[in-house]
């Protein structure tokens, strides 16, 4: 390929991405290309593009240099290098409209300079022969930013009354902008009006309707609309958290969030987008909304006794030239006054600048926010609520506390509690805190640590008169901590085997320990077996808590074994034990939690896994508790609680995020269970975050492919279709990419229901054929019912006599399967369908007989639908003394559903009116008192 094929290449390939970081490496490659090549020609196509994408991206300094090149060239040479190269944006003088804003938005830059540039601008508009939209737009820009708003009123005025052109501000921008400054101007009600106008209208534009939305957050606040409020709020800051550009709009989301009762939601923005302070450097007047926001955010979390909280990130050295160096961790309160310092300090340069002072007027707009108080809840965050486990006081407390963790089985908190024990006098609780260290660094396989606690373990036992003890273990080693190199079990079962010469207490360690290899290797029968000689042994030796440790691993073996009962009530008779270490009790009330859980008594397995938590918490066991936090939630999630799951599994993902681990699972079925949950626009945003660290870290197309799904489901729950019907084309891209042909059809049954939903049925029908073709050929019975099901209904309101032989189909399938709702349901399907063919006579007989299908099995709510579905089909065609008795079932099915009795006794009244049975008919509608 030549070096022009190359270019023409990029430019194609540039003019097909988005914008963004590999948009924008594109572009800066065809620009080297050209400059290589020596064609200007062609470096001015590159560069036109360059200026564009760099003021989608933020990056001023080469917008700024791009744009000067492309100006001078055009000045000498219009004719080959022309105003408007025929790509979008780049038209030379569109990009001169992004001059102005980009040099006021920077103290550096004089008013001079950009009262020239506007000048300047103003003059090629004139020789070019193009209307002053654009340059009205320009200098009422100029005088607003600079809080001349006098001036700026009066060129608003003159804005409107000029004739549009095409170097106007698009719909959605003019109306943003407009609104943006009846905002600030405090006429809110048309500020409101006009973004209002611009969503119903579906206007768009680069960074719209982001910051329209973003504009109208507090003026929604002062007109009593908290909904309308939070709706925008969260539509806006899910377009605009990943462009660092959008630095403005993201401002105006953290102040909101701050002054809405939401500050944990505030402090996690404020944490996510403080690296974007340092990607624009020339956006100043980005950081001065940004650090104010920052300020007033911390202020509040610290108002509600969170200004200690640790603010993570705030100590990168790009942050210093904002915040200063500091010793240790920012807190929010620190922070704050920080931010508050940095914010007044460039709001000067500005004013000076200026000769005004609107950046302390915005900055003091924003500080009175202080002082009201709106209550828009947004369950995206929370913070923690810190039940802090109380130290020990002594070595004695410490000791203990590191055996009961050892005992659940946490071994890195039992580490770090048994390094806080100290030196021991007593040889014996010497030996024993050694005896853990070994275990914890085992179970860890941290096989050289333990090692080297081996020999001193050793001289403990021997100076507490256990030599035979410290003789196996030496003999043994780590094999008794639960090795598995060669030789390790072989040598354990020979100690077994000459058992009889060793102390009750070293029989009991090496039943115990074999116990649990025999479990591991898949010997349950013969573990359990073992842990009966082992708590024999350890009853022999006085030793109740590796009795209970015995009893707990035979309790596992039963589970190993399918003797689920058995399990349940060793557990029982272990959790009535007093004398239980709180490690042994949480460790298990967890597996009791699982084995309820696996058993369907989800309540009850939630509610162990809660006080499982409880113990953990006090204990202090900050890893082993992220993992029964997320048990709990899933637990509740399955129970039909999400609401209950939500604050499990964000006490888990705020736990995993402390070690710095990978939450993007955690976060998922945090995700889904807001959107059980019916917080469907916080759903949205953090799936959308998960989803991407998923294509980031290279996740399975399966995995993907689930995380869109529900995704979709999020933004259908939230009112965007649009983008539901994205997510769900690419889920079938994905499970199509992981040979899920049966879970592509189901994404695909669900972009249809969209599209009919918007009267679009045949294409509609189209997916849902291609749905059956890919379902067919599958065992997933499930979802060849649905697709099908979906595909017969479509071909029923289509009048297509193909819908019938699938109801067929479909009612086959549950009857084999005993899907007695199913068969209702098919058969109401067959009902609605008949009546589009005129067969009103069968079609009323399959809706009565699907709704003594559904009352025969207790849903009384869908047996009252499909004879309401009759009953107005004969009230449709005059048939009124049949529609009667129907009616009068409706009302009959509905005692206990309102809506449903409140709608059948109206339309009845209606009815019994037309046939002049005035009396019967106020009888009916007095039921709706």
């Amino acid at each position: 390929m030549t070096d022009r094929s190359r270019f023409q290449q990029l430019l194609d390939e540039i003019d097909a991405t988005p914008w963004g970081p590999h948009e924008q490496a594109l572009t800066a490659e065809a620009v080297a290309l050209a400059q290589e090549l020596g064609d200007e020609q062609l470096e001015y196509q590159a560069r036109m593009r360059q200026t564009a994408s760099a003021n989608m991206g933020g990056l001023t300094d080469v917008m700024l240099n791009s744009f000067a090149w492309c100006l001078a060239h055009h000045d000498a040479d219009p004719q080959r290098f022309p105003l408007d190269i025929d790509n979008g944006a780049a038209d030379l003088m569109w990009q001169f409209k992004w001059m102005a804003s980009t040099l006021r938005a920077s103290p550096a830059f004089s008013s001079e300079q950009i009262a020239a540039v506007l000048d300047d601008m103003e003059a090629h508009y004139r020789r070019a022969g193009l209307g002053l939209s654009g340059v009205l737009t320009a200098r009422f820009e100029d005088a607003w930013a600079s809080g001349r708003i006098d001036e700026a009123e009066a060129l608003r005025g003159q804005l409107e009354t000029t004739p549009r052109d095409d170097y106007s501000h698009c719909d959605a921008c003019g109306r943003s902008q407009a609104a943006g400054f009846f905002a600030v101007t405090d006429r809110d009600e048309q500020a409101i009006r006009l973004v209002e106008e611009m969503i119903e209208g579906g206007f768009s534009c680069g960074e719209e309707p982001e910051h329209a939305l973003s504009r109208v957050l507090l003026p929604y606040l002062r007109a009593g609309r908290p909904d309308d409020a939070r709706a925008a709020h969260l539509r806006s800051y899910r377009l605009a958290k990943d462009n660092p550009d959008n630095l403005g709009i993201i401002a105006n989301s953290i102040v909101f969030a701050a002054a809405t009762g939401n500050e944990a939601r505030a402090l996690s923005m404020v944490e996510r987008h403080l690296p974007w302070l340092a990607h624009d450097p020339l956006n100043v007047d980005g950081h001065f909304a940004m650090l104010t926001a920052i300020a007033f955010a911390l202020d509040r979390v610290t108002a509600v006794g969170h200004g200690d909280a640790a603010v993570r990130g705030a100590g990168s050295a790009d942050l210093e030239p904002f915040f200063g160096a500091r010793e240790g961790a920012w807190t929010a309160s620190a922070l704050a006054a920080a931010a508050g310092e940095a914010a007044d300090r460039i709001g000067a340069e500005f004013d000076a600048r200026d000769g005004s002072d609107w950046h302390a007027q915005r900055r003091a707009r924003v500080q009175a926010l202080a002082s009201e108080r709106w209550e828009v809840p947004i369950r995206s965050d929370a913070f923690a609520v810190e039940t802090p486990a109380p130290e020990p006081q002594d070595a004695d407390g410490w000791f203990d506390r590191a055996v009961a963790l050892a005992s659940y089985g946490s071994e890195r908190d039992a580490l770090a509690a048994a390094a806080r024990v100290g030196e021991l006098p007593d040889a014996e609780r010497r030996a024993r805190l050694l005896g853990l260290r070994i275990g914890a660094h085992a179970s860890l396989e941290d096989w050289d640590a333990a090692e080297a606690l081996l020999p001193v373990r050793g001289e403990a036992l021997r100076q507490a008169g256990r030599a035979e003890q410290a003789d196996l273990e030496t003999r043994r080693g780590l094999a008794l901590y639960g090795r598995s190199a060669v030789g390790d079990h072989a040598g354990l079962e020979q100690e077994w085997a000459d058992a009889a010469r060793l102390p009750a207490w070293s029989r009991g360690d090496v039943a115990l320990t074999l116990a649990a290899l025999r479990l591991r290797g898949d010997d349950p029968a013969g573990a359990a077996e073992l842990t009966e000689h082992a708590a024999a042994c350890f009853a022999e030796a006085d030793d109740s808590r590796l009795i209970a440790a015995s009893m707990m691993l035979r309790a596992m073996a039963h589970v190993a074994m399918g003797e689920i009962e058995q399990a349940h009530e060793l557990l029982a008779a272990l959790l009535a034990d007093d004398d239980l270490n709180a490690g042994q009790r949480a460790r298990l009330l967890e597996l009791r939690a699982r084995l309820h859980g696996g058993a369907g008594r989800l309540d009850e397995g939630a509610a162990d896994a809660d006080v499982a938590a409880g113990i953990l918490t006090r204990l202090g066991a900050s890893v082993a508790l992220a993992e029964t936090q997320m048990l709990a939630g899933a637990l509740w999630e399955d129970a039909g609680h999400p609401d209950q799951a939500l604050s499990r599994y964000r006490a888990g993902v705020r736990l995993m995020q402390e070690r710095d681990v990978d939450v993007t699972g955690a976060q998922f079925r945090l995700g889904r269970a807001m959107l059980a949950a019916g917080h469907a626009g916080e759903a949205v945003e953090l799936l959308g975050d998960v989803l991407q660290r998923e294509e980031q870290n290279g996740a399975s197309a399966a995995s993907r492919a689930m995380t869109a799904s529900v995704l979709a489901r999020a933004l259908v729950a939230a009112d965007e279709y649009g983008q539901a019907m994205g997510a769900y084309g690419y889920a079938a891209e994905l499970h199509a990419e992981a040979g899920e042909p049966a879970e592509q059809a189901m994404v695909l049954t669900e972009q249809a229901k969209i599209l009919a939903r918007f009267g679009e049925h045949s294409d509609a029908q189209e997916l849902l054929e291609q749905a059956a073709e890919l379902v067919r050929p599958t065992e997933a019975v499930g979802a060849i019912v649905e697709v099908l099901h979906n595909l017969g209904q479509a071909y029923g309101g289509a009048r297509d006599e193909r819908a019938f032989a699938l109801f067929d189909e479909v009612r086959a399938l549950a009857v084999e399967h005993e899907a007695d709702w199913l068969v209702a349901d098919v058969t109401d399907s067959r009902g609605r369908a008949l009546i589009e063919f005129d067969r009103i006579d069968e079609a009323i007989s399959a809706l009565l007989t699907a709704a003594d299908g559904f009352a025969a099995i207790g849903d009384a709510a869908s047996a009252g639908g499909s004879e309401l579905f009759a009953a107005r089909t004969l009230t449709g065609l005059d048939r009124l003394d049949d529609a009667v008795p129907l009616y009068r079932s409706v009302l009959d099915r509905s005692a206990d559903i309102p809506p449903l009795r409140q709608v059948a006794a109206l339309e009845l009244g209606d009815v019994l009116e037309k046939l002049d049975r005035a009396g019967e008919a106020a009888e009916v509608r007095g039921l709706l008192g």
